[in-house]
């Protein structure tokens, strides 16, 4: 049956609408779980998988932890030791990269791996730009153990490939497909996001170094110093 009074019929839809939109119960915003050394510690009782296993051991890698140094874009010493973790998956895959740089004559350098979640805290103060570090709303996959910060060194000079630009830039040029008018240079840029590909990682649109593993589902974010990972 047609309504004939139109202002009545908009004011019993309007109505219904209203009554529609609050039973409908609003999201709850999630909370962040960060696990510390106990809560860790925990899960790997469970899953052996989940455990942080230190990068040292992979066969020619090499440490240039800048977050040890006050080299970094923060000017401060962020970790106490230069140390590299990553999730036990991330490792292995990690090392057969590695491996496989090695036989063209390149060798991984790290500059960062796990970052324990209070590190992303300072970060997101400095700068409080999302492009280039985490929010602490959520946390990073550094904090999980599943992204690595990294470069490629030649193993006859033992000296860094040349990249488009330094690490921790802000730079536009710095972003994964950033034009390179340089052919040596992009060539670099472009051994290193192929090679890694090929093990699982995908890099960071706004960071050349920047790698995230992609099979880290489950993993927690993790606020645990280096020095609680080694007793």
């Amino acid at each position: 049956m047609k309504c004939r009074w139109t202002s009545v019929c908009v004011g019993i839809l309007s109505f219904f609408a209203f009554i529609t939109t609050s039973l409908v119960a609003e999201p709850k915003p999630t909370t962040l779980v960060v696990f510390g050394e106990k809560e860790y510690r925990s899960s790997l009782r469970k899953d052996p998988n989940r455990e942080l296993v230190t990068l040292e051991t992979i066969p020619g890698i090499l440490l240039n932890i800048k977050y040890a140094t006050t080299d970094n874009f923060t000017g401060q010493k962020i970790y106490k030791e230069a140390k590299a973790f990553a999730r036990k998956p991330v490792a292995e895959a990690l090392e057969k990269a590695q491996l496989e740089f090695l036989k063209n004559g390149y060798s991984i350098q790290i500059y960062d791996a796990y970052r324990p979640y209070q590190a992303t805290v300072t970060f997101y103060e400095i700068i409080k730009d999302t492009r280039y570090v985490a929010s602490p709303k959520t946390g990073s996959r550094h904090n999980k153990g599943c992204a690595i910060d990294l470069t490629l060194v030649d193993t006859k000079t033992n000296q860094e490939l040349k990249m488009p630009t330094k690490y921790d830039s802000f730079e536009r040029a710095a972003w994964a497909d950033a034009p390179v008018s340089d052919p040596i240079i992009k060539k670099n840029r472009d051994t290193l996001i192929h090679g890694l590909s090929q093990f699982g990682f995908r890099v960071n649109k706004t960071e050349w170094w920047h790698f995230d593993f992609l099979e880290c589902n489950g993993f927690e974010v993790l606020d645990i110093p280096f020095e609680g990972l080694e007793n």
